[in-house]
């Protein structure tokens, strides 16, 4: 039950290893990127109590060294304090140039460490054994690295991508309930932007999965990753398709700064919101039916997630202040929000052509309904 997508860009081409139990040979896999039998791995505390044992016993057994550094879990970890932190931990571990990088966590320890390894000594590779939903479907792929700034998710970075990704589905198992969902949202984002039969699927299968049917989790994981991974091949820096994949984003980036990054809104409870929202403001616009957004929330619902602004628990900044914060985001280009709309289930696309007043009324009455 295991599958393989490429991701091909030509010298920088890697593979995608999608299955159960991947950790248990990890260390064959990644041998043969090896110039010496020894690899520098960052994780978080949790991620370290779980699965880090796993992972030496797996690469002991090609006769690979391991030192490890576990640093804190949660978002506020993606700052530079931690980020300094471990870039002098590998320069005390005398990592090379040719040495591996391996990074064994969920997004934020995944883009944080893919952006050591992109500064540390001009580029180290790396390699991504991501262990949250979110991340095997979504961060891990790509080559997206980088840190947050106070004035915003993820300004600080480069691209540099992994030089090969393990999602070892068997670890899935592990994560609570609310962190699969959370994930779960990168996963629906795929079939919205770009692949109704990929939702239809999802509908009807959405449920098994999250209850650990893992031939259901492998095929979601396959799909999306492939997904991406023909996005990133015609798009590798962002300059036009690959912005499709921030389907939902420039509100969960709002949103997420609104919470302050913390366990009031996880990353991809916001990118649901936020996709529930842009298809909102799609049918507002007359670009999708009526009925789209209605669908999407459906099955968002029927899934346990979290569908509005009214499902975040607290206070949230006013529909002025949101669209601030909105203005920080990466995708604004000469002070102009890009947006992804849809004009249906299936059929996203990048546009600046939305009137502030019209995102404006969409938050108030989502704000309103709290």
């Amino acid at each position: 039950m295991q599958e393989t997508v490429h991701v091909s860009l030509g010298d920088r081409s890697y593979d995608v290893e999608i299955g159960p139990d991947l950790i248990a040979t990890a260390g064959a896999r990644i041998a043969p990127l090896l110039s010496r039998p020894r690899v520098s791995v960052l994780t978080d505390e949790t991620v370290a109590g779980l699965h880090l044992d796993a992972l030496r016993d797996g690469l002991s057994a090609a006769g690979i060294e391991m030192s490890s550094l576990a640093l804190p879990p949660g978002e506020t970890t993606k700052r530079w304090p931690q980020f300094e932190r471990a870039v002098e931990w590998l320069l005390a571990e005398k990592v090379e140039r040719r040495d591996i990088v391996v990074a064994l966590g969920g997004g934020v320890i995944g883009d944080l460490a893919g952006f050591a390894a992109a500064v540390l000594r001009r580029g180290v590779r790396f390699v991504q054994i991501p262990t949250s939903l979110l991340a095997q479907v979504d961060s891990s792929v790509g080559g997206k690295t980088g840190i947050n700034a106070p004035q915003g998710k993820n300004l600080i970075g480069a691209f540099h991508q992994p030089s090969l990704v393990l999602a070892d589905t068997a670890i899935l198992n592990s994560l609570p309930p609310r962190d699969f969902l959370a994930g779960y949202g990168e996963v629906v984002k795929y079939g919205l932007l770009g692949d109704a039969a990929f939702f239809d699927w999802l509908e009807q299968n959405g449920p098994a999965l999250a209850q650990g049917d893992m031939a259901a989790r492998v095929q979601a994981v396959t799909r999306s990753v492939q997904m991406k991974a023909d996005i990133v091949a015609r798009d590798e820096t962002e300059q036009g398709d690959r912005a499709l994949l921030n389907l939902g984003h420039t509100f969960c980036h709002a949103l997420e700064s609104a919470t302050g990054y913390g366990p009031r809104l996880l990353h991809g409870e916001g990118v649901a919101i936020g996709c529930a929202l842009a298809f909102e403001l799609s049918s507002r616009l007359g670009l999708c039916a009526q009925e789209d957004p209605s669908r999407v929330r459906a099955h968002l619902r029927a899934m346990g997630m979290k569908t509005d602004l009214a499902d975040i628990e607290g206070d949230l900044p006013d529909a002025d202040a949101l669209l601030d914060l909105m203005a920080q985001d990466k995708k604004v280009i000469d002070g102009q929000l890009r947006f992804i709309l849809a004009r249906g289930i299936g059929d996203a696309f990048v546009t600046s052509d939305v009137p502030r007043d019209g995102v404006r009324k969409l938050l108030q009455d989502a704000l309103a309904a709290r």
